[in-house]
Order: structure tokens, then C-alpha cells, then sequence
């Protein structure tokens, strides 16, 4: 495993670490504690420290399943969570100090923590990145001791560029892989500017560039990529990267033939680490062998310029004009 500065918060992370969406089963399904538990410790097992949790995922069981983990490791393990996904309604009158302040001391309890090492809000309405009250807030809490950092889940570009003004921004989780490359044109250099970490999201394009499935494929019912590929439930840009799931697959197979001796998931993740200013990628796993798959990319060898630029023309010919602006 190799690691990297999380920018200003200066932590060495694992440069892949662990996402926690799905862990205790598929997405979709009931959460499974002996399977979280497994997926958390065979991560640290081989070399993550960096685990990516939300109060929403398994509501609040995935943050319990972490703090478990942290109870029986003797290892420095950096803990990431986000809040405010679960105002409801969620819009940006719900994002109060209040609000926020409640939401950190929940996920300290959830974990069994006095301090955490990165709160990040939950990709909130584009109007609350307007709104220094809402940050003015973290800085008090860092100040109390309840956390050492805060960041920001984002959708879009736009709202990463406007989060980073705010000094007391550390750290930006954002949409980066093969389908979504925007966020390397200019914002990767302003966070590099601000000495703010950049962790990648969403890796695998919601599985489609794992390079498993075909027009075919069915997802269960409660699956979001199932019910939310318009967007339907939430920002359509979450699933699939935000691309028709038909022209994806054809894609994908355009992939296939470019790299045939390639795992296609060692390939997405050893693309987004060709980025310098990435601090870190967090593929999800469902199973301790599908993370253990996604960690192969550390020693994979670096991408040549050349296929690094077919990369971008094959982006370019059949996915930018669908994504490249909304986002």
C-alpha cells in the first residue's frame, strides 16, 4: 500500500481506502454486522487507515460497524463522516448551526468517539456552500475538541471551488473517475493551490466500470441503480456517474478492447491515481474479496501518457457532452 497527505489535515492515508456505502451487504439489502465487520477488518488487515462512513448509510449502522472496528484495533485508524443527509425535508433552510452541531455530537455517539478526525457535510444544497454560518459553526467545534477537521461531500465543480474559500475547509470529496473528468481541469489545481485533500468518490461509476455488467443486468428493487437513474431519489450524477447505463456498457466494452489484459477495476482506480492531487480513492466493497480485488490497483504500474490519452478521447468522444457540464 502506498499513502498520501491528506492535504492541510495532514494524515498519511492510504492512497485507496475504504468507502462504507454498501458495506454490511449490497445496496439495497439488510445491513449485515458480521459482514461489515469482516470488510472493515480485512481493510486494515491489509494496509487502509482511511475509512469514508455517513450517519445515512444503514441508518447509523455503518458508523456503529466503524466504531466496533475502532474498539478492537490497536492500529491509528483516521475516521471520515458526513452529516446532514438526514434533514428532512433537505433543503438549505435546514441547514442550521444547530442542525450541524446536533449531527456531530450523534456520529461521536454512534462511534463511541470524544473527537472526530473529519466531518464533512453531506452534499447539501448548492446555496449552503453560500452561507459561512454554517462553517463558522465547524471552526467552534473544532475549537471545543469534538473534531480535528471538516470537508465537504460535493456534486458538483462549482460548489468544490466556492467550499475551499473557507479557510476551515480541509478537504473535498468529489465525483472523479474515467466518466467524470472535470473536476481535473481546474478545480484539482486549486486545491492543490489551497493545500485542500481531494478524496475521490463514486471510483467505479457505481459498478459500470467494474466491467461485470451488460445491458441485461437486473438490480434489485431497493438498489438505487435501480430506482435512481434519472434521479429520481437523489442527484442522478450518483448513479453511474450520471450516463445513460446503455451507452455506458457500450463504452465499458470500448475499454475492454483497448485494454484486453487489464482489470477493468484496476484500471479505473490506477487512472484516478495518476492524479498527483488525489489524496485518496474510496471504492465501496460488499464482500472482504471485492476489497481485496480494489487494492491490487496500488501496485499496479503507473499508466503510460499514451493510454492516458486514449482514456481522454474515448471520454471525450462518448461521454463528456452528456456529463461534463452538469457537474
Amino acid at each position: 500500500m502506498q499513502y498520501r497527505k491528506l492535504g492541510k489535515t495532514n494524515f498519511e492515508i492510504s492512497e485507496i481506502s475504504l468507502g462504507t456505502w454498501q458495506v454490511g451487504g449490497k445496496w439495497g439489502s439488510e445491513f449485515d454486522h458480521d459482514n461489515a465487520d469482516m470488510i472493515l477488518n480485512t481493510a486494515i488487515d491489509n494496509g487502509i487507515n482511511f475509512i469514508d462512513t455517513a450517519d445515512v448509510y444503514g441508518d447509523r449502522l455503518s458508523e456503529k460497524a466503524v466504531g466496533r472496528l475502532l474498539k478492537n484495533r490497536s492500529e491509528r485508524i483516521f475516521i471520515a463522516t458526513k452529516c446532514g443527509r438526514r434533514l428532512q425535508p433537505h433543503t438549505n433552510e435546514a441547514y442550521t448551526p444547530k442542525a450541524m452541531r446536533g449531527f456531530v455530537e450523534d456520529s461521536l455517539q454512534n462511534m463511541g468517539l470524544d473527537c472526530l478526525d473529519l466531518i464533512q457535510i453531506h452534499c447539501p444544497p448548492t446555496e449552503v456552500y453560500y452561507r459561512p454560518e454554517v462553517f463558522e459553526e465547524f471552526e467552534k467545534l473544532k475549537t471545543e475538541g469534538k473534531i480535528l477537521n471538516m470537508g465537504v461531500s460535493v456534486e458538483k465543480v462549482e460548489e468544490a471551488l466556492k467550499a475551499i474559500e473557507y479557510d476551515c475547509v480541509s478537504t473535498v470529496q468529489i465525483i472523479f473517475n474515467m466518466f467524470r473528468q472535470r473536476p481535473a481541469e481546474l478545480f484539482f489545481k486549486e486545491a492543490k493551490k489551497k493545500n485542500v485533500g481531494i478524496i475521490a468518490r463514486v471510483p467505479l461509476a457505481s459498478g459500470l466500470l467494474s466491467g461485470k455488467f451488460t445491458k441485461s443486468t437486473q438490480f434489485e428493487k431497493d438498489d438505487h441503480r435501480n430506482f435512481n437513474r434519472n434521479g429520481e431519489a437523489f442527484d442522478k450524477g450518483e448513479t453511474f456517474s450520471g450516463i445513460d447505463y446503455d451507452k455506458g456498457v457500450d463504452t465499458v466494452e470500448e475499454l475492454k478492447d483497448m485494454f484486453p489484459d487489464t482489470s477493468l477495476v484496476d484500471l479505473a482506480l490506477k487512472w484516478i491515481l495518476m492524479f498527483d492531487e488525489v489524496s485518496c480513492v474510496i471504492p465501496g466493497a460488499s464482500r472482504p474479496e471485492q476489497l481485496l480485488d480494489n487494492l491490487k490497483a496500488s501496485d499496479m504500474p503507473a499508466l503510460s501518457e499514451e493510454n492516458m490519452q486514449k482514456i481522454k478521447a474515448l471520454y471525450k468522444n462518448n461521454i463528456k457532452a452528456d456529463v461534463h457540464q452538469l457537474w
